[in-house]
């Protein structure tokens, strides 16, 4: 097993300006091909920090990668820095240049000077051809250690990644391909879920399998892994836990919740509208970012206000008068008027409290009433989702879109009260 570094360059990462997605991005695609990252440097695009950072990595990994510094700029010093520590020079790479020059004539742009210093490499280097960008990547060895630098901008990160870095390091090194496989849960806490999932967990781990909980708001991945490259056994355990809580796990690997809900609409023949208060709109958003939605999503409604709620939705002033906004009985009636006023087969509704204003000691900040209106009948479901808005909107969304495909399913949901 071989021991790579990531080395991220850049003050935008350090002052949270940027999110290094580029390490991360990295580390599952090495994983994925049995490569271990052990160690992720992320620094300042300084002449000390760098050298530090590569003197380190070369006592404690055999690969090390490096994303970040190689723009046309002055404050971009990678390649100076890199020629002190490999003893070398820049010299002028006449295939880089003429592919910076393509580069802009196909784009029908001007080429300035500074662009040319894209093709000035340290002689000791390997040019690695980068045909997403202007500027290569470049593979270095000093003593048994391999070294890779690699533009920041991800496209062609990425590009220069799959096409030279992970094929050569394979080749190189003897490894086992990592299987992993990785279901998407959501409506359960971690610690609950951990809990109903014991004894699975227990068999799966005597096994030789891994198990990892990675939670977000909203949802929590179960990552199976096998370093063994035993696909057999991850396949078995990810049916078993879909045969075990059918009710939170929606998806796999890349999925969403929406592109889950748009399949089985469209299987169906099936249409959705949403009828939504504390959320905004943000269910309608959710459903409308998949490509094709317009077959099953026919519209939406933003009743906000009370009188809105009323002209649109058809609630009864006495419903809103007796119960109040966030109650059980408006959004059934909100659910009922949305899918007749949109003509749709599924029609879901939410109301609740954002906050941080706007609580009460029987509705306290972050109450939210959900129902859902279908074909099957009605359902509405009451939760609480803290005090931060953005967390509670956020919330809503993925737990209306999750009833909504119990519901899709004939899933029998939990029913969740104070």
């Amino acid at each position: 097993m071989i021991n790579v570094e990531i080395i991220s360059i850049g003050d935008e990462l350090l002052i949270g300006q940027t999110i290094n997605t580029n390490a991360s991005w990295m580390g599952a695609q090495l994983a994925g091909n049995g490569i271990k990252v052990s160690h992720v440097v992320t620094i300042s695009d300084t002449w000390e920090a760098i050298t530090t950072a590569l003197e380190d990595a070369g006592k404690r990994s055999q690969v090390v990668l490096i994303t970040g510094g190689l723009g046309p700029t002055k404050d971009d010093i990678t390649k100076q820095v890199l020629c002190s520590y490999f003893n070398t020079k820049l010299v002028l790479d006449q295939n880089v240049l003429n592919h910076v020059e393509s580069f802009f004539i196909k784009r029908n742009r001007p080429m300035l000077e500074v662009n040319k210093l894209q093709a000035m490499v340290p002689e000791a280097c390997e040019v690695l051809f980068n045909e997403q960008g202007t500027a290569p990547g470049m593979w270095f060895e000093k003593e048994g250690v391999i070294f890779v630098s690699m533009p920041g901008v991800p496209y062609e990160m990425k590009y220069l990644v799959e096409t030279y870095v992970i094929p050569r390091l394979i080749e190189r090194y003897p490894v086992k391909k990592l299987i992993q496989k990785t279901y998407l849960t959501q409506g359960i806490g971690e610690s609950f879920l951990a809990d109903r999932l014991t004894d699975w967990e227990n068999q799966l781990r005597e096994e030789g399998l891994d198990l990892a909980y990675l939670p977000s708001p909203g949802m929590v991945k179960l990552r199976i892994s096998s370093s063994s490259g035993n696909q057999s056994r991850v396949a078995f355990y990810g049916e078993e836990l879909k045969r075990m809580i059918p009710a939170y796990l929606y998806g796999e690997d890349e999925e969403s919740l929406p592109e889950v809900i748009g399949k089985l609409l469209l299987e169906k023949g099936e249409t959705v509208g949403t009828v939504e208060s504390c959320t905004g709109g943000s269910i309608m958003a959710s459903l409308t970012s998949i490509s094709g939605s317009s077959n099953y999503v026919l519209g939406g409604l933003i009743t906000y206000s009370n009188d809105l709620k009323m002209k649109l939705a058809d609630v009864s002033s006495q419903t809103l008068e007796d119960f109040g906004a966030v109650s059980e009985e408006v959004v059934l009636e909100m659910a009922a008027g949305g899918k007749k006023t949109l003509g749709v087969d599924w029609s879901i509704s939410v109301s609740g409290i954002a906050g941080p204003l706007g609580g009460s000691d029987e509705k306290p900040v972050g109450t939210v009433w959900i129902a859902i209106d279908g074909p099957k009948g009605k359902i509405s479901r009451k939760f609480l989702f803290g005090t931060d808005r953005q967390r509670t909107v956020q919330m809503t969304v993925l737990t209306a879109l999750n009833l909504l495909r119990c519901e899709i399913l004939g899933i029998n949901i939990e029913k969740k009260q104070d």
